[in-house]
């Protein structure tokens, strides 16, 4: 025997024909409003009639109308079937409104090549989104940290990452004051580097200082230097840098203006030529929320 709720279930879609002829008190309009033969909004009618045990509709060949069952039972399910609606619509409509929060781990360099530019025109084209954009300069794992995405240099992500190149082109920088190159000869090659003092990297997700990475006319250098300065923020080694306490090699845009105003002096250049930046990556194309899909559509854009 069927439990009540399973019949409850059974009998809404039955509710919905009854109330439909009963407020057109019409077969025929029922009929063409639910896109149903008049026959099959009979037995309908006659399947709930027999559910109920009692009759609903008043049926003569000129007119349609509720008995008194039919008319109490008509009052308290018109306001539940308008609400019914009215959710469904609202459902309908917040598919084509992109809402909710979109958590995004980044780097401060990445955050302010790759979201800093577009954030104002989203936020104005999204109002009912929120982002969340949490620096972080380990690689945090998206799923445990409850993000839907992250940004970092392309060379550093898992391979099975859904990743998105993002943001201009990068190139890297080795700088030190004037005052410390005045002390100290100006380094030729990558090499010379060794008998500099160096303001190292700390990375944090390997818990290994960074390797300097250099390529000139084909030839490819990767160096661990020493130096008696790490830092885990690429701020702390240029100001560390235009302390006179060493070399730095810093992204290049981020040391252009300190270069510009002759507190850094640039060596090396040609050895540092433009690398593949900042990617925007997932886990999954199938976990994208609308949220994401709309900023990987924003940065997607000319």
């Amino acid at each position: 025997m069927q439990s009540d709720r399973t019949m409850s279930r059974g009998v809404l879609d039955d509710l919905a024909v009854f109330a439909a002829v009963a407020r057109t008190r019409s077969f025929s309009r029922a009929a063409a409003e639910l896109n149903l033969s008049n026959s099959m909004l009979s037995y309908t009618i006659k399947r709930l009639e027999n559910r109920l045990g009692y009759p609903l509709l008043r049926r003569t060949s000129r007119s349609v109308a509720p008995t008194a069952e039919g008319q109490a039972l008509l009052l308290t399910l018109g306001p539940a079937l308008d609400a019914i609606d009215g959710a469904l619509t609202d459902l309908s409509r917040s598919r084509d409104r992109i809402s909710g929060t979109l958590r995004i781990t980044a780097t401060r360099q990445g955050y302010e090549a790759v979201l800093r530019p577009v954030l104002s025109d989203f936020c104005a084209t999204y109002p009912d989104a929120t982002v969340e954009v949490i620096i972080d300069y380990a690689f945090s794992d998206l799923v445990s940290g409850r993000f839907d995405a992250g940004i970092r240099l392309g060379e550093k992500l898992e391979q099975d990452m859904v990743a998105l190149p993002v943001g201009p082109m990068l190139r890297m920088a080795v700088v030190a004051s004037p005052e410390y190159l005045s002390q100290h000869p100006t380094p030729s090659s990558p090499e010379a580097l060794r008998h500099l003092r160096c303001i190292n990297y700390r990375m944090e997700s390997a818990d290994t200082l960074y390797s300097w990475e250099f390529e000139n006319g084909g030839k490819k250098l990767k160096i661990a230097l020493s130096g008696p300065l790490t830092f885990n923020e690429p701020d702390l080694m240029m100001q560390a840098a235009m302390d006179g306490l060493g070399v730095a090699y810093v992204l290049e845009h981020e040391a252009a203006p300190l270069i510009e105003a002759g507190r850094l002096v640039r060596v090396l250049e040609d050895w540092c030529p433009p690398f593949a930046g900042f990617f925007l990556y997932y886990p999954s194309r199938k976990q994208v929320s609308p949220v994401l899909a709309a900023l990987l559509k924003r940065l997607r854009a000319p």
